[in-house]
C-alpha cells in the first residue's frame, strides 16, 4: 500500500510486491526469504518515515561531514617530449601513433 500526501509518504512492501520485483528481477526467491525481505523493507521504509518527520528547513546542504576545502594546484607540465618513449610500448611499432589490436570487428 502506497499512500501519498506532498511530502508525506507511508509505503508497505507485501509479499506479491516482493515476488514481483523477484520475477523482474530473475532472482529466485521462496516464501520464507519473500517474508523476511518484506520485513526488512518494510523496516527500512519506517524508518525513512521517521527521517521525513524532522524538520530541516534552517539546515544547510552538505557536501561532506568534515568542512574541509581542497587545496588546488597549479597547472604545469612536469613531463616533456615523451612521445618516443610511449610510442615504444606500443604493440605494433610505428613512428606517428600508438597501435593497439582491434577490439570491435
Amino acid at each position: 500500500m502506497i499512500v501519498c500526501d506532498i511530502f508525506n509518504y507511508h509505503m508497505s512492501i507485501d509479499l506479491k510486491t516482493i515476488k514481483h520485483i523477484s520475477k523482474l528481477s530473475r532472482i529466485s526467491v521462496d516464501k520464507k526469504k519473500a517474508e523476511k525481505l518484506a520485513g526488512d523493507l518494510n523496516s527500512i521504509f519506517e524508518f525513512i518515515e521517521k527521517l521525513n518527520e524532522l524538520k530541516t528547513d534552517n539546515v544547510q546542504p552538505l557536501t561532506s561531514v568534515a568542512e574541509t576545502t581542497l587545496k588546488l594546484r597549479g597547472d604545469e607540465v612536469k613531463s616533456k617530449n615523451l612521445r618516443e618513449q610511449i610510442i615504444k610500448n606500443s604493440p605494433q611499432e610505428n613512428e606517428d601513433y600508438f597501435v593497439v589490436p582491434k577490439v570491435i570487428e
